[in-house]
């Protein structure tokens, strides 16, 4: 296999394609980092350390899950169990990710340095939650939510309460939408002795829980509007991407086999959603209104 297949090989093993859950709500904190629009040069670091982020959260998953995931018929046929990729390279995978992300860190600004290595506990540890606790969904969340956070700090070099309470929101519809996905592996899970929500509560209470973290969510989005002062065009996103959660819930309800699409297809409207009506309501008080 030559270079660019390996790459190619590399780039499906992290699912790179499922950034979209992650990088729009950056963009969209840095967006109100910035109070409109943050420099080409911020946006690229910041670019730079979630791609370096993920590569190296997922590496370290398939790789610390690789027996796990052999033992699933519902993932045996990913690239470390099917031997297209050795789990010494997914580990060097892995700090190759954490490196990059720790340098954009560094170009960035001295905060968003010194949470670097808290980024790289949080991230890694996941890897490891389904082996003692059911809350795994919500440190997943966590990890997803480092992304918004991180872009804010990046931008703002401070901590400031709409980031908080945006990251909270984000980590809700993450462990949400993966409590859903969890789902299909309720049977496995109870059989290995594995934790999730499901695994521990049940289809119908996990489901309960699920669609109270993503009113929750849209709660925290809602109350970030208010104190961020954003207009029309935000809070029209956050009612388009209510109906995606809400179909979200009613397509999974009714039909298990849905819970691909649901998480990975309605789950993606819902970021860029978000992103996109928080863009436009910038550029139209920059254009029309200011």
């Amino acid at each position: 296999m030559g270079i660019v297949g390996r790459l190619k090989t590399y780039m499906e093993l992290i699912k790179v394609e499922h950034t979209i859950f992650a990088l729009p709500f950056a963009l969209t904190a840095a967006l109100m980092a910035a109070n409109g629009f943050p420099t080409l040069y911020q946006l690229f670091w910041i670019t730079v350390a979630l791609f370096g982020a993920r590569t190296a959260a997922m590496s370290l998953n398939r790789a610390i899950d690789a027996e796990i995931d052999a033992r699933n018929p519902r993932t045996a046929s990913r690239h470390i169990p099917r031997g297209l990729v050795k789990r010494s390279e997914a580990f060097l995978l892995a700090f190759v990710g954490f490196a990059i992300m720790v340098y954009a860190a560094y170009k960035l600004n001295r905060l968003a340095l010194e949470l670097s290595p808290v980024a790289i506990f949080i991230l890694t540890l996941y890897s490891f939650t389904k082996r003692f606790t059911a809350l795994c969904h919500i440190v997943l969340g966590v990890a997803v939510a480092l992304a918004p956070l991180g872009a804010w700090v990046a931008v703002r070099g401070t901590i400031d309460l709409p980031a908080f309470i945006l990251t909270l929101s984000v980590a809700l519809w993450v462990a949400g939408f993966d409590i859903i996905y969890a789902l299909q592996d309720l049977e496995f899970d109870r059989k290995e002795g594995l934790y999730s929500i499901p695994a521990k509560l049940g289809e119908r209470r996990a489901l309960l829980i699920s669609r109270l973290f993503h009113i929750l969510t849209l709660a925290g989005l809602i109350l970030v509007g208010i104190l961020e002062h954003m207009g029309f065009f935000y809070y029209l996103g956050l009612f388009l991407s209510t109906l995606f959660m809400v179909k979200e819930h009613v397509l999974v309800s009714k039909d298990r086999s849905k819970i691909g699409y649901a998480f990975f297809n309605l789950n993606g409207y819902i970021s860029l959603t978000v992103f996109l009506f928080t863009l436009f309501d910038y550029l139209w008080r920059k254009l029309w209104v200011s």
